[in-house]
């Protein structure tokens, strides 16, 4: 076999004083962390690793097909104070360079209304991080935090990335699943989750698993909150129960609440507020889907002293700062806008309701909501459609190529995603109205 069918090259004419013809010049993509972040370890359920099953999906898509993966700021813009802030810090013309962890006057009255939030003071110089988007901040406090062959608990199913991030870095994972429980139960009622989990007491982690992962060695617990893809919102005698576990075995959370104001009527209950978290907790967050400020690219970390210290030596590694002037768009975020979010609230709801409409008409299909049809946060609704018997990432292409609509297959977000797929429903609505029909003739006949 040739260098060149292995993925090799031959040193050029000009190169072989540098590059001895002994070495070999590995091609693009071939190291070992690269090859973590595909994760390969799903092929066993797959048949393919996850980044060979999103290419799959994507060979299809075209200009024309609908993408569901994300929101629809077109639809849903951001608020008209964003581009003002945008266009007068570029106009200044002082702003291009700021320290690493973000321009001062910009994290002084971020630190005051993220510190009313979260219910607990927050120090702008020790321990707030404005990043290039809450991707970047959640990249940037992992790194921070851990080591090739530590153990993270990971809540299962999850943010898309998460997994891909820790294995990118060597970490081991540690899966605790999100469990069903009945409508007015404890946690020691929670059952395992199945294939219809109807409107009852909400996904839940499941804690007793939580606490095997973390006497077995895990380090650090990782979640979202809301849970994306379900939706999930955890009560807080839950969440209450993940910090007593983190006290007790000396350990670190992360929770990424980048949908912490998509929540529709109920407590949402802040991890960093639990007593003794505030050490022991980084919350990861940014005005990237509630206000749609994602194309900005702005986040934002609240953690310890130490561990924002070590999460800024990676930005800096990695991308220096946050966009400068994008920065400045955080002076006018979480103030004075009451207004728009509750009417934001109810343009989502009544898509909710749309896409909960779509789920009732396709139930004969076996289709079920994971968590039920209106999940309490988010714009999400992650649907169960392994009656289907269609493996994630064949169901995902037959949706672009027959109904023009991409959505997010289920195996993206850990193995108990498997047999599901994520929609967005903040889009247009006759838009949506559409799409939804088009879905469920596709799904039909792929159910024949």
């Amino acid at each position: 076999m040739s260098r060149e069918s292995e993925g090799f090259e031959e040193p050029g004419e000009f190169e072989e004083s540098a590059v001895p013809r002994t070495r070999r010049r590995p091609a693009y993509g071939r190291a070992t962390a690269v090859r973590r972040l595909h994760l390969p370890e799903r092929a066993a359920r797959l048949g393919l690793s996850v980044r060979e099953a999103d290419r799959f999906v994507a060979a299809g898509v075209t200009d024309d097909v609908l993408d569901t993966t994300h929101f629809d700021t077109v639809r849903f813009p951001p608020p008209p104070w964003a581009a003002e802030a945008f266009a007068a810090a570029a106009a200044d013309g002082a702003h291009a360079y700021t320290p690493y962890r973000g321009a001062a006057a910009v994290r002084r009255p971020v630190a005051h209304e993220l510190g009313r939030r979260l219910g607990t003071p927050v120090d702008p110089e020790r321990e707030l991080l404005l990043t290039p988007g809450s991707q970047a901040g959640l990249f940037a406090t992992l790194a921070a935090l851990v080591s090739p062959g530590d153990t993270v608990a990971l809540l299962d199913p999850d943010y898309l990335f998460s997994e891909r991030i820790l294995r990118l870095l060597g970490a081991h994972v540690h899966h605790v699943p999100l469990i069903s429980r009945p409508a007015g139960d404890g946690p020691e009622g929670a059952r395992e989750s199945g294939p219809d989990d109807g409107p009852d007491g909400g996904l839940v982690p499941d804690l007793d698993e939580l606490a095997g992962a973390l006497r077995a060695g895990a380090s650090v617990v990782l979640f979202s909150h809301p849970n994306n893809p379900t939706g999930a919102v955890y009560p807080p005698d839950v969440v209450a129960g993940i910090a007593a576990l983190v006290r007790e075995h000396d350990a670190f959370a992360v929770v990424d609440e980048l949908y912490a104001r998509l929540v529709h009527g109920t407590p949402f209950p802040r991890l960093i507020a639990e007593p003794g978290m505030r050490r022991r907790c980084a919350t990861v967050t940014g005005p990237s889907k509630t206000e749609s400020l994602s194309g900005y690219r702005v986040g934002v970390v609240v953690a310890p002293g130490d561990v924002a210290d070590g999460a800024e030596d990676v930005l800096a590694a990695m991308s220096l700062r946050a966009p400068a002037y994008a920065q400045h768009l955080l002076t006018r975020w979480l103030r004075d806008d009451e207004d728009f979010v509750r009417d934001r609230l109810a343009d989502l709801r009544g898509l909710r309701e749309q896409t909960a409409a779509w789920l009732a008409d396709v139930a004969d299909l076996g289709l079920r909501a994971r968590g039920g049809p209106r999940p309490p946060g988010t714009a999400y609704l992650f649907v169960d459609a392994s009656a289907l018997g269609v493996p994630d990432h064949v169901l995902a292409d037959r949706l672009v190529r027959e109904a023009g609509v991409l959505v997010s297959p289920g195996y993206q977000f850990g193995p108990r995603g498997i047999g599901s797929f994520r929609v967005c429903y903040a889009r247009d609505e006759a838009v949506w109205e559409a799409a939804l029909s088009r879905m469920t003739a596709a799904l039909r006949a792929l159910a024949r």
